[in-house]
């Protein structure tokens, strides 16, 4: 049986009920790839799940949704991609309701995910960056979509600098036609959030919503704050929030949908550099400093998106040694393979 790091949690609770041990390396399913993790990135709902059963899995459960990685082994089934390929997504797709959420997530050596998920990492990224995209860029599209956001409209996005409102600032012009860009964020970060393209930046720790003159077509919140910022929206503007439960009645709360083709239609914005990662300057955490970033990510003051690099890489010249123990039909429980299942 072959074994691998991987961060994991035996008990609901703060992050430090996380522990760094060994786990056996997964088996991937027909339609499934074997990735090689080279960086992950941290996510709000990583720490809500770990803080209790919004998505119960078996014991223990390894944390994270988004990596970037090289494939090493696929299921019979895969047609996409091949081995070595250079690969990025979020693994975990928690809408899907004939799905469990994955027991194995991206805080391991290896990790496996359906071809589906994932998208080929665009050669200007780098690893972290790659990972540092994939569930934060699907939530900030979604909200446009549920939005219904019509070309040329004026938008307010509360919480400009956090990992989902970097990217809702770049793409409202870039890919939906926004008209005119405002964005909050507190007093630090007002020059951080002007580079992503608002058109002007409120600074909420002076400035009161009540107090903004103007008033706009789409209310984009990223933070849950619209209980308050609803002043700015116009009597029949559109209202989304990202956070559950929704602050205000008249919010609609968006979700996200998984999905490797919409990063595949992100790759020409991204090889241009007009749509950019942004990392917090404290975001790189190295592999053994997990603890230290959840830390960081649950003070809710990133600037961007917190990544975790610097994981323990096998020589490709082990990889054969690995596939020799790697069924790739062999049944799963919870993205685990079935026979190494984790007691």
């Amino acid at each position: 049986m072959k074994m691998q790091k991987a961060w994991f949690y035996e008990e609901y609770g703060p992050k430090e009920v996380l522990k760094l041990g060994n786990l056996p390396i997964p088996s991937p399913l027909h339609n499934q790839l074997l990735v090689q993790v080279h960086a992950a990135a941290l996510n709000p709902i990583d720490s809500k799940r770990r803080l209790r059963p919004i998505f119960p899995s078996k014991f223990p459960v390894v944390p994270g949704c988004d990596m970037a990685g090289v494939v090493i082994g696929k299921g019979i089934n895969v047609k996409k991609f091949d081995i070595g390929d250079e690969v990025y997504g979020n693994i975990q797709d928690f809408n899907n309701t004939n799905e469990k959420p994955k027991q194995l997530g991206t805080l391991a050596q290896f990790i496996v995910v359906e071809e589906n998920l994932v998208a080929r990492k665009p050669k200007c990224l780098s690893f972290e960056e790659a990972a540092s995209l994939p569930l934060a860029v699907q939530t900030a599209i979604e909200g446009f979509k549920t939005g219904d956001f019509k070309k040329g409209e004026t938008m307010f996005v509360v919480g400009g600098a956090g990992g989902v409102g970097t990217l809702v600032l770049q793409l409202a012009k870039l890919m939906f036609g926004a008209s005119y860009v405002v964005s909050s964020c507190s007093t630090p970060k007002v020059k951080f959030v002007k580079q992503f393209g608002a058109d002007k930046v409120v600074d909420y720790t002076k400035t009161k919503y009540e107090d903004i003159d103007e008033k706009f077509d789409f209310l984009y919140d990223t933070v849950g704050d619209c209980k308050k910022s609803i002043v700015v929206a116009k009597n029949d503007g559109a209202i989304v929030d990202i956070t559950w439960p929704p602050s205000h009645p008249r919010a609609v709360y968006s979700s996200l949908t998984v999905s490797g083709e919409i990063l595949e239609k992100l790759r020409p914005y991204l090889e241009s550099g007009e749509l950019k990662a942004v990392i917090d300057p404290k975001g790189e955490y190295k592999f053994e400093n997990v603890i230290e970033a959840f830390g960081y990510i649950e003070t809710g003051r990133a600037w961007g998106k917190v990544v975790v690099s610097c994981f323990p890489l096998e020589n490709t010249s082990h990889h054969s040694s690995i596939l020799s123990e790697i069924d790739t039909n062999i049944q799963q429980v919870n993205g685990l393979a079935k026979d190494l299942c984790l007691k």
